[in-house]
């Protein structure tokens, strides 16, 4: 059996991509000197939640990123600002995302049509529609979604990574974050079921390939499938885990309580919870790698906000016990609170393909700022004491 170190396979993994996907990038903002960390308040508040996602935001939009703005990167990024902008009366997150729509005139990366990645960023876009009912903001989107199903991938039943194009097809787990719900909230906000068969077949495709249903985790893709840690355990990564819980969640967000294949999606939901809860860190974080934490000892923010999003939004819709489920929560937003320096700088996020084992409080990602802002914005409501609803509340 074919053994690799962590840091090889994510050497190894980082070439490859920059082959595979050319949108794909790195940035690394790791060169300033890491502002003292604010301790979190003891006890987690609404507004407290609401100070501290602000504090990143604002961090965020005083530095922006340098990735295209129609990037997979900024798209998860967008994401978590539409988060926060429905529980904050502050109108810029808002505004911000209007401002980002209209300069790119609410299209996705015209590079690879099919790409995962690409598709990203469309998610902003029809969120927004629902909000102001212009149909400049759909009509991108629809076209983009109309052509993929007009004229699929070839040997779509193939997800072989290394196989030609195959990026035109969901072979690795993070594209269940960047593209299925695009299709679940153009379903939604055209009516048409249409694209949520598209995307409920090539779903369950995937996880097929690559959903490992005794470990109830997903492999990034299928080379490592037969790779293991130096502990001999299985690779799984830990932000790969946490874009599928993000793509769960952000799925069954717009799925129809009365679809046919709903409790397919809530039965790996739970699945995914309950591993996850067993793999947190002490701190209340997860490691980049799932299995072999000691290889790797840094928290990992990023894959850490997207499993604490996934895990509070769950109690949130009463999918999984809030008395099983409330002291992880808890323990995960403290910890993250920990990775946000003085400034507002969220540190501790792995960067694009690089070695974990490097991992600082200055290493920073637009992504990981994303997936701080939906954890967030379900820890807000998770707080919120059973009764009245908040006041801005969604």
């Amino acid at each position: 059996m074919f053994s690799a170190p962590r840091w090889l396979v994510t050497a190894v993994l980082a070439a490859e991509l920059m082959l595979v996907a050319e949108t794909w990038g790195t940035e690394s903002v790791a060169t300033n000197r890491a502002s003292p960390v604010v301790p979190p308040p003891t006890e987690i508040t609404q507004k407290a939640v609401l100070a501290t996602m602000k504090r990143v935001a604002n961090w965020q939009l005083a530095n922006p990123s340098v990735h295209p703005a129609t990037d997979w990167t900024q798209g998860a990024y967008y994401a978590g600002m539409m988060a926060l902008a429905s529980i904050s009366d502050d109108p810029r997150y808002h505004d911000a995302m209007m401002e980002m729509g209209q300069k790119n005139d609410w299209k996705p990366s015209t590079n690879l049509l099919y790409h995962a990645d690409n598709h990203c960023v469309l998610q902003t876009y029809l969120e927004l529609f629902l909000q102001h009912r212009d149909f400049q903001m759909l009509e991108p989107a629809k076209q983009r979604c109309d052509q993929i199903m007009a004229t699929p991938p070839k040997d779509e039943n193939n997800l072989d990574f290394t196989a030609p194009r195959a990026h035109e097809k969901w072979v690795w787990c993070d594209a269940l974050f960047m593209s299925p719900p695009v299709w679940a909230r153009l379903s939604a906000v055209t009516g048409d079921k249409k694209y949520l068969d598209f995307m409920n077949q090539r779903w369950w495709r995937t996880s097929d390939h690559l959903y490992d249903k005794q470990e109830h985790l997903y492999y990034r893709d299928d080379r490592f499938l037969t790779m293991h840690e130096a502990n001999g355990r299985k690779v799984f990564w830990g932000r790969g885990n946490g874009w599928v819980m993000g793509g769960l969640v952000r799925v069954l967000q717009f799925m129809p309580a009365d679809y046919p294949d709903r409790q397919r999606y809530v039965g790996q939901f739970k699945e995914m919870a309950a591993r996850l809860v067993d793999l947190q860190g002490e701190d209340g974080l997860w490691r980049a790698s799932l299995l072999d934490p000691g290889s790797f000892p840094a928290p990992e923010s990023s894959g850490s906000g997207l499993i604490l999003y996934g895990l509070a939004w769950g109690v949130n819709q009463k999918l999984l016990t809030r008395a099983d489920y409330e002291p992880s929560i808890r323990k995960a937003w403290q910890g993250l609170a920990r990775c946000v320096d003085a400034n507002g700088r969220l540190g501790f996020v792995q960067p694009i393909g690089a070695n974990p084992a490097s991992l600082s409080a200055t290493n920073t990602e637009v992504y990981g700022t994303g997936a701080f802002l939906l954890a967030g914005s379900e820890v807000y409501h998770f707080a919120w004491p059973p009764g009245p609803e908040p006041p801005l509340g969604r």
